[in-house]
């Protein structure tokens, strides 16, 4: 791919925010005497999986909430916020990098999570994809390690090589997770087609979608 195609998953954007000050920081910080550029990516991807909890209960939907920026701010974040930092980051270090988006049926998922859905699918699942060794791959920086060892399922590792995108089985061999349906991919989060897809697949929470702010379950 000619480096003009890669130009706009290098820039900063509303919500890849890598032009922001904490972003900039934090990827230095991280990356900080790691020489090779795999090697910063390897350390980057583990910084934003481990380093801030998947916390699908509280979701904020406000433009500012979501930028990578803001997860900086705190230590949990979902899917979306997670993926968006870890590809704001890349993007600081040199690295053209965007976001994946897809619908995927949890098999394994909380009872109180499917009560406030009212279905197993979560819709507009995020991750990152990077582009590395002449090649798009894709990476899942969400799932920290202590939650997968909770749930018996081996942490997600980056692999540069090739794609690293869901845990298909537990460790017994159960299904885990599957993909529905693909998006696609996107230079920054496509904010109002992001929503209306949540606001389609869970009409029963349209009024507070369309607020914006959403505080599922603590």
């Amino acid at each position: 791919m000619e480096k003009q195609n890669l130009k706009a998953y290098l820039e900063s954007a509303d919500f890849v925010d890598s032009d922001h000050p904490m972003v900039q920081q934090y990827a230095k910080e991280v990356t900080y005497g790691v020489n090779s550029i795999l090697d910063q990516v390897k350390y980057l991807y583990y910084a934003v999986r481990d380093g801030f909890r998947y916390d699908p209960y509280r979701l904020d939907f406000s433009k500012e909430a979501m930028k990578a920026s803001s997860l900086l701010k705190r230590d949990y974040g979902y899917c979306v916020e997670k993926s968006c930092l870890f590809a704001a980051a890349c993007r600081v270090i040199g690295v053209p990098s965007r976001l994946g988006f897809a619908n995927v049926r949890n098999h394994i998922g909380t009872a109180k999570l499917e009560a406030v859905l009212q279905t197993d699918v979560l819709v507009f699942h995020g991750y990152a994809e990077i582009f590395l060794n002449n090649k798009w791959i894709k990476v899942t920086p969400v799932f920290n390690r202590e939650l997968c060892e909770k749930l018996n399922v081996k942490p997600l590792e980056f692999d540069p090589k090739g794609d690293s995108i869901f845990q298909e089985y537990n460790e017994k061999g159960a299904k885990f997770m599957e993909y529905l349906h693909q998006y696609g991919h996107f230079e920054d989060i496509p904010y109002e087609f992001f929503m209306g897809e949540l606001i389609k697949h869970y009409p029963h929470l349209k009024s507070k979608l369309q607020e914006r702010n959403l505080l599922l379950i603590k």
